[in-house]
């Protein structure tokens, strides 16, 4: 650190991608190139989030996206960043978004072996009131050989994915990311336009205090998720949970890893399958928290372990601190037979 409180020998997102290539034998370089190109695409969200007022970037942008959803004008550049600085990576070959009906296919001169899937503005309900939002992506290997991308590489589990990460756009731009070693976390730093290092394997508590969940649907809810989040609420011992949901799932789960307790989106009597989207949203989400020790699941299975059937399907998300998730199984263990 020198004497102008500026640290001199800090640690870039590069930087560190940098160092865990050089501890893996026959690396490429390509998951670098992949990952310095989501970081940028996040950086231009960023900017564009917080000018957003400025630059007349809220409001609606006129089309749906593949859910139904009003696209705000910032979730199609958030998009378009992501799309375009991907395409330019040449680490991809397939690109899964939910504001693309169909998966989008790198040109071949461009074409890499991954496959990313990326939600690139998730919460954008919450834009326009300025509460924090977020981008979600996953990676995975493509299965198929060179040339035209199959439909295998698209649909595979979370269990083979190789990373994850999400960026929060709040009081301050940060980017968690794993690649199958461990949750790292990276503060933007906007004197130097960089990604630093800022938490070092983070991990999740065991148990929380914070019960994260929508109860604005609690009359549709199942007799599982009914009996779990009363007794959270009205304890027979001991202080009942503190309930936190921001409506952007980026934001609940960023606060779920620091501060522990468990964030749930489950299905209803009107969403069976819940709202959340399996490749890339409870996928990458699922994988992250287990990297932080962490445990995530739809109640009847493991979140990782579920076989995608098509791009834009959604499951039921309940996921955080091992022994709150561990608690709501045992209850699940009695209604879903």
């Amino acid at each position: 650190m020198s004497d102008a409180n500026i640290d001199t020998d800090c640690v870039t997102l590069s930087r560190f991608m940098l160092e865990e290539q050089s501890r893996c034998e026959g690396a490429t370089g390509e998951m670098t190139q992949l990952l310095n190109s989501i970081s940028t695409a996040c950086k231009g969200i960023s900017s564009a989030v917080h000018r957003a007022g400025i630059a007349h970037l809220y409001g609606i942008a006129g089309g749906t996206n593949t859910t139904g959803d009003q696209q705000k004008k910032l979730d199609v550049l958030s998009n378009d960043l992501f799309i375009n600085q991907l395409r330019s990576s040449f680490a991809t070959c397939a690109l899964i978004s939910e504001e693309n009906e169909t998966v989008v296919e790198v040109e071949a001169s461009k074409q890499g072996k991954y496959v990313v899937s990326f939600d690139p503005l998730d919460g954008s309900s919450n834009i326009d009131c300025l509460v924090s939002i977020g981008s979600v992506f996953g990676i995975w290997k493509r299965k198929s050989p060179a040339g035209p991308v199959q439909k295998e590489d698209s649909l595979q589990r979370g269990r083979e994915m190789v990373g994850a990460g999400y960026c929060l756009f709040g009081s301050a731009t940060y980017i968690a990311v794993t690649t199958g070693c461990g949750l790292n976390g990276f503060q933007l730093d906007p004197s130097i336009g960089e990604f630093i290092l800022t938490d070092r394997i983070m991990s999740v508590k065991k148990r929380g205090k914070i019960i994260s969940v929508n109860e604005g649907y609690a009359k549709y809810w199942d007799e599982a998720v009914k009996e779990y989040v009363q007794k959270k609420k009205f304890p027979e011992e001991g202080a009942p949970y503190s309930c936190r949901y921001i409506g952007s799932m980026v934001a609940d789960v960023h606060r779920t890893i620091r501060y522990g307790g468990i964030f749930m989106y489950p299905g209803h009597s009107k969403s069976p399958n819940g709202k959340l989207r399996l490749q890339y949203e409870s996928n990458p989400m699922a994988f992250i928290i287990e990297q932080a020790g962490g445990m995530a699941t739809t109640g009847r299975e493991d979140i990782l372990d579920l076989q995608p059937t098509n791009i834009h399907q959604t499951c039921p998300v309940i996921l955080g601190s091992p022994d709150d998730v561990k608690e709501f199984l045992e209850i699940a263990a009695k209604h879903y037979k």
